[in-house]
């Protein structure tokens, strides 16, 4: 299908990208364009006009900032994953990157638009909660931090602002003792996540001291396993992690769609925490 018809900019510089975005409220950000374009074809978006930050080189790469990493907003999927500062420093987001969809989309596709999108099923928004990401948003009043728990509003809406542009994502170190997993259920290799789990989790003295998890496909935004995180605390691994995972679906409300159900995705979300939280620790 061919997209409604619309303006198209390519600003030389952040600043500038800015002030078209902030002129015209239905002005939409074109970073790899891989979730962007297939709504634009399918005319499930209608911008009057398409800002394209591509060429954007201060919103790209990667940076090892002492207690934390910055990742640039058009950084590429491909490019986190293999990022040396990444692995060292948030290996569960390199794992996650890894899992999104297939090689041609993760060199097209970027971090920050991947997490601006929004998108619940996607495999980046979940993991950044979990690790309590900081996002750094840009306008022509300056930057902006947004708690990545405060950054996911509603299904396919951030809390970014009109004239906003995510410029990047700051990743806190965990630093030593904690170990990380993703885990992901789809259908095929290349699919959305049907359920998909991101857990951090730090021992001390054979037990877990420590646990986030973050919850992918579980309901209108990503969610943070709250009730399994208080459950793993003091846990020694074993059966009692299966039973703090049980309580991995507490307060979500998990969509119904043609490849699930709510309570199958609940099922998944136990079944799956439990494979996360036990690889994250080191146990079979």
């Amino acid at each position: 299908m061919i997209p409604a018809q619309f303006d198209y900019v390519r600003p030389g510089s952040l600043a500038e990208a800015c002030r078209e975005l902030g002129s015209d409220e239905d002005a939409k950000v074109l970073a790899g364009g891989q979730s962007l374009l297939p709504f634009l074809r399918l005319r499930l978006a209608y911008p009057s006009k398409l800002v394209d930050i591509g060429r954007l080189a201060d919103l790209k790469g990667v940076h090892d900032r002492g207690d934390h990493v910055y990742i640039g907003a058009m950084t590429t999927h491909d490019e986190v994953m293999r990022s040396p500062v990444v692995t060292a420093g948030c290996p569960l987001v390199a794992m996650a990157a890894a899992h999104v969809a297939d090689p041609a989309i993760r060199h097209r596709g970027t971090f920050g638009g991947s997490l601006a999108h929004a998108d619940p099923a996607g495999d980046l928004p979940a993991v950044v909660l979990a690790l309590d990401g900081v996002f750094v948003a840009a306008s022509a009043d300056g930057e902006r931090e947004i708690p990545a728990a405060e950054f996911f509003v509603d299904y396919l809406e951030s809390s970014l602002r009109q004239g906003e542009i995510l410029a990047g994502v700051r990743i806190p170190k965990l630093g030593q003792g904690w170990g990380f997993h993703y885990e992901k259920f789809h259908r095929t290799a290349q699919a959305w996540a049907i359920v998909g789990v991101a857990a951090a989790v730090r021992r001390s003295n054979g037990s877990i001291a420590e646990a986030r998890i973050g919850l992918t496909n579980m309901g209108q935004t990503p969610l943070r396993a709250r009730a399994t995180e208080s459950a793993l605390e003091g846990v020694e691994l074993g059966d009692q992690v299966r039973r703090a995972c049980a309580e991995a679906a507490a307060d979500t409300s998990p969509p119904a769609d043609l490849h699930a159900q709510p309570d199958y995705r609940r099922h998944l979300a136990k079944v799956l925490t439990d494979r996360a939280v036990r690889a994250a620790a080191g146990s079979p």
